[in-house]
């Protein structure tokens, strides 16, 4: 069994006593880390579901981000109410603890996507099995390259907190281990959860270059090993993951009546089981008065309500199996009604959002934007590497872009471990590429080409 005690670690990263702060526990002062990055704040310039969406109430992944944030705070709170109220959590904590620890993990869930969302990650891992970057992962460790062929979001996200920002290569962000291990939705490696050996095959939460500082994490949380670099998650990850399942249902739906893909009738037949059967016609008559974009707020918060009353519930009830690693997910717990309309919102927005025809337009062009400036950053990273004179002109100048001083271990030379070196080279131009704007990513790409404009 895992124990509440440990779980609510507040060292950090790198085993560092957090301050003692008036007014600002050493949780608050994570979700301020994450909130202050530059990482977090290009999301206002990433794709949630619509690339590039010109409709200014079309979420992005900043946005998205927030009110994820809003209902997991919800919902830590009220699951620590309840597990401190019957002794099961030490009355040292509150919960305001578990709320702070679960918006930290939701602030940050999104933080590692690439630019076009899904797209992105999709563009990338073809270009590291199909294209060019084929051939510069050849000679690399078998797990080193299956990173990179199957590049994930998720442990890209690790890796901002605990590698890239901030504290360069110093333990990054050094956030508390309670807030690091309530992040990583997926505790295993990338190439056994190719091979179908994990519960989620072909996702995965941490990169190879990550593993000890993982390890750490799961050391001090005091998570449960369940093979080989394979821990169970820690509880409060269940409320951060249901918390982007709840609003992906709810909020993907709505874009898709802001932008006219979906009819408002057929959302709200598929929202209406959940809500209060006694105030059904009281909320039609007042939607009735209002064009069909202004309908989704009148009903937003019940159905939110609805939501996590049952997930907090669902947790509650199933809180010694879930510390005992009993189970992967939290959706499955909950009450049919909730966990029926979450399933079909989600399929609705598979089947009419995500196939639009100009987000499928805009999708097959991020393709070409990640290939070329990929192509041109892991190029010119690897001749940075290698080539100590940097004769050729066009990649010291990548590099300047890039930044000389921003590649850590990899501008270090290894001779026992030589592909290992091209392993960090390539992370980092990953860390460069992934960190863009969908924005930034086409401005530099017709750059690249010759395309942009000199002023």
């Amino acid at each position: 069994m895992m124990n509440w005690d440990q779980l609510l670690n507040t060292t950090r990263l790198g085993h560092r006593a957090a301050k003692q702060e008036p007014g600002r526990s050493p949780f608050n002062s994570d979700h301020d880390k994450v909130i202050f990055s530059g990482s977090f704040r290009r999301l206002a310039r990433k794709t949630q579901v619509h690339p590039l969406a010109t409709n200014d109430h079309v979420h992005n992944r900043l946005t998205h981000s927030l009110e994820v944030a809003c209902v997991g705070r919800t919902l830590g709170m009220r699951v620590g109410e309840k597990l401190i109220s019957e002794q099961r959590i030490h009355p040292s904590f509150s919960p305001t603890d578990l709320g702070d620890i679960v918006q930290t993990a939701c602030l940050a869930h999104d933080i590692g996507n690439p630019p076009f969302g899904h797209t992105g990650e999709e563009a990338i891992r073809h270009w590291f099995t199909h294209d060019a970057g084929s051939e510069l992962i050849a000679r690399l460790d078998i797990e080193e390259a299956c990173d990179l062929r199957h590049f994930e979001g998720n442990a890209q996200g690790f890796r901002v907190l605990t590698t890239s920002e901030y504290h360069a290569y110093d333990d990054g962000m050094r956030l508390t281990y309670a807030s690091l291990g309530s992040f990583v939705k997926y505790p295993w490696m990338s190439l056994a959860a190719v091979d179908g050996e994990r519960p989620k095959r072909n996702k995965y939460g941490v990169y190879r270059a990550e593993q000890a500082l993982f390890e750490e994490v799961a050391q001090a949380t005091g998570l449960l090993q369940r093979g080989p670099q394979w821990y169970c998650r820690h509880p409060l990850v269940h409320l951060m993951e249901i918390a982007d399942d709840f609003c992906y249902a709810l909020l993907d739906l709505e874009d898709g009546i802001e932008m006219g893909i979906l009819d408002w009738e057929e959302v709200f037949s598929l929202l209406e089981p959940v809500l209060d059967t006694s105030r059904i016609q009281e909320l039609k008559q007042d939607m009735h008065r209002l064009r069909p974009g202004r309908r989704p707020p009148l009903i937003r918060g019940k159905v939110i309500s609805e939501f996590v009353d049952a997930a907090a519930e669902a947790f509650i009830r199933n809180e010694t199996a879930i510390l005992a690693g009993e189970h992967d997910e939290l959706l499955g717990l909950c009450d049919q009604r909730v966990r029926d309309c979450v399933i079909a919102a989600k399929e609705l927005a598979k089947q009419k959002v995500f196939q639009h025809p100009r987000k499928i337009e805009m999708e097959i062009g991020a393709y070409n934007t990640i290939a070329t400036v990929l192509d041109v950053s892991c190029h010119a990273a690897l001749n940075y590497i290698h080539d100590n004179d940097m004769s050729d002109y066009k990649s010291r100048r990548v590099i300047d872009l890039i930044g000389k001083d921003s590649f850590g271990p990899a501008a270090r030379p290894s001779d026992d471990q030589p592909w290992s070196r091209d392993y960090l080279t390539l992370m980092r131009a990953l860390d460069f590429v992934s960190g863009m704007t969908d924005n930034y990513a086409m401005h530099l790409a017709r750059q690249f080409k010759g395309f942009g404009s000199m002023t």
